[in-house]
């Protein structure tokens, strides 16, 4: 079933196209993730379908009892009342339905059980209870705890004011509430900010197994991989269809690439040898007939455009003056915090030359405060801190609070490097995007991605041998990421650095630290390895919690039942997968056959008219039974 589809939908801004005939489509069930650069007009798409702006022409179809859920970048709840209560109010028909049958069994009290009226009151009452148990009215408060508990704000406390709260914590409150109404269409706009590894991960599992279907926009390649059954790229005004994950679409892009210049240039030799043959020949008195024929073909040829390559990405390359020693930082018995409050203590953990560490753990828990802490700019509660030889430490804070705000562009770093030339800073400055009157902007109107990009160009020319990044990818489009990760693969210095982006932890990472509440816990490898390291230990834990031989056994095949449900999932997964495809498929030829009923030449012939119409019939049943076979695999779950 189709919840969504747009047909040449165009968008301009003064004039100018920002998206052109755009064609897309979200079935029931399906995930779709929406890539491109920052700029490319990726949240102008989901407003446009979620009706939030307007668009210059096309269409947008969708069922009239299809609900669909917004969350923007920048949604927040803004309320005065208490988070609680205003979870409470999704339920708010669910919480009169409530009161209805509380009124009817009041009513039944005062009835005589043998009368007609008291068996017109049970059955008024089943009926209302049937409709109570469909719309959450036996879970709706678990169903608030929990997600109230997954979005951390048990940490602050239920019964806290929203005004009180953060705008990011605003934020996630709105993603929280947006989440328990579940719409038919969950419509995503970057849902992953503000938002530690531990709940992007729990919002994984949540949105795979959403009974709806979801769109998102999001830079977290991880997030996307983990969820994505189908990619639609914005590029260049055009929005082109890919089916998988992220991974997937990355592949299909470079094999789409590879085949589109492939026929590019095959054509151009097509067209050079029959431009050689027109000149060679268009004045001579015996062939000019022929080579006017040949023009004629080279003017009615569709020529194939040479595929184009964004190559707009941020120009970085990290390099060192001087080498560092083999010990780089070694930290023993350190409490940080600040003087009035204490965040995390019994730190203990060392750094060698040529290791990226990635400092892990859930928000709150002091990673930040470690960092500024290891950078000088907080001084250590207790404990020592001991920094190698021939160390140059650079540090990139992500408030940005190096900056300064009164600036221009150009003199922010012009005034860190007098000595250069006006053309090289802005050459430098042009390599991270920031090209013409860009270089004069005041540092305090740039936007989030311009003031990392400025930074990371200051960071860059110190040619520093010891970085120190905390959430380095904060508002870079996933091109400049690449970019970045390949600077930083190559770079030949030391790395000790914070992301919630698992994609880049597992790209850079070379060893995990994970800060916890009793001290920092270290695991050789990638973000990857981390986490198989943690499920393998979770395991022997299992097995081991048993007091004797017959727990240990019982452990032992919970354990192995367990593995052979995750067995068994997979398998059913694989299967759905399948018969997903396999319906998809079947939906593309019956509107293919369907059209082709339209089509004169088919329905002049009753005879192909005929064929065309059993056809018809026989993708209907074969979607009948697919359909059936898949809520079978679905109820599995």
């Amino acid at each position: 079933m189709i919840l969504l589809q747009t047909s040449k939908l165009t968008k301009l801004y003064s004039g100018t196209p920002i998206l052109e005939n755009v064609q897309f489509e979200v079935k029931k069930g399906e995930r779709v993730a929406v890539v491109g650069r920052n700029g490319a007009g990726k949240s102008t798409l989901l407003k446009m379908i979620a009706d939030e702006i307007d668009y210059d022409s096309g269409e947008i179809h969708k069922p009239q009892s299809v609900i669909i859920g917004y969350f923007a970048q920048s949604s927040h709840v803004n309320s005065n009342d208490t988070i609680y209560n205003e979870m409470l109010k999704v339920f708010q028909k669910t919480i009169e339905l409530k009161g209805q049958l509380e009124a009817l069994s009041l009513k039944m009290a005062e009835e005589d059980p043998t009368s007609e009226s008291y068996l017109k009151i049970i059955e008024q009452y089943q009926q209302l209870n049937h409709r109570f148990e469909l719309m959450s009215g036996y879970t709706y408060e678990s169903e608030i705890n929990n997600i109230l508990n997954r979005f951390k704000f048990n940490e602050i406390g239920f019964d806290e004011k929203i005004s009180n709260l953060s705008g990011g914590q605003k934020t996630r409150l709105a993603l929280a509430k947006l989440l328990l109404q579940k719409p038919d269409l969950l419509i995503l706009d970057e849902p992953t900010n503000h938002l530690d590894i531990e709940t992007i991960e729990w919002l994984e599992g949540y949105l795979k197994k959403y009974s709806g279907a979801v769109v998102i926009v999001s830079h977290d390649r991880y997030f996307i991989d983990q969820i994505a059954t189908t990619i639609y790229e914005v590029e260049y005004r055009k929005c082109t269809k890919y089916k998988g994950n992220y991974s997937d679409f990355i592949d299909q892009k470079a094999l789409s690439y590879a085949s589109l210049m492939k026929q590019y240039e095959k054509q151009q030799k097509e067209i050079s040898k029959m431009e050689d043959f027109i000149s060679r020949n268009i004045v001579r008195a015996s062939t000019t007939k022929r080579a006017q024929s040949r023009r004629k073909l080279l003017d009615k040829m569709e020529r194939i455009e040479i595929p184009k390559i964004n190559d707009k990405s941020i120009g970085i390359s990290f390099e060192i003056d001087r080498r560092s020693g083999n010990d780089v930082l070694k930290v023993e018995n350190v409490a940080v915090g600040y003087e009035d409050k204490l965040i995390s203590d019994h730190l203990d953990f060392h750094i060698n030359r040529l290791e990226r560490v990635a400092l892990i753990g859930p928000n709150g828990i002091g990673k930040s405060t470690i960092l500024k802490t290891v950078a000088g700019t907080l001084p250590q509660l207790s404990g020592e801190i001991y920094y190698g030889k021939s160390l140059d430490m650079g540090y990139f804070d992500q408030e940005q609070a190096n900056l300064n705000s009164s600036n221009t562009v150009l003199n922010e770093v012009w005034n860190l490097f007098p000595n250069r030339l006006e053309k090289d800073i802005r050459t430098l400055l042009g390599n991270f995007l920031f090209t013409g009157d860009d270089v004069f902007k005041i540092v305090h109107q740039l936007s989030g991605g311009e003031k990392v990009r400025l930074t990371l160009c200051k960071l860059m020319l110190q040619k520093n041998n010891f970085l120190l990044l905390d959430e380095p990818t904060n508002h870079l489009d996933i091109d400049s990421k690449e970019m970045l990760e390949l600077s930083l693969e190559d770079y030949e210095g030391t790395l000790f650095f914070i992301s919630h982006d698992r994609y880049f932890i597992d790209k850079i990472a070379t060893r995990i630290l994970e800060v916890t509440p009793h001290g920092v816990l270290s695991y050789l490898g990638n973000y990857s390895d981390y986490i198989e390291k943690k499920r393998i230990l979770a395991e022997q834990k299992a097995a081991e919690q048993g007091e004797s031989s017959t727990t240990t056994t019982n452990s032992v095949t919970d354990y192995n039942k367990q593995k052979e449900q995750r067995r068994l999932e997979q398998q059913r997964k694989r299967r759905l997968e399948d018969i997903e495809k396999k319906i998809n498929t079947y939906e593309e030829e019956l509107a293919y056959k369907k059209a082709e009923l339209f089509q004169e030449e088919v329905y002049l012939d009753s005879q192909k008219s005929a064929q065309v119409q059993s056809r018809i019939e026989e993708l209907e049943e074969l979607i009948l039974e697919a359909m059936d076979i898949w809520e079978s695999l679905e109820q599995l779950d």
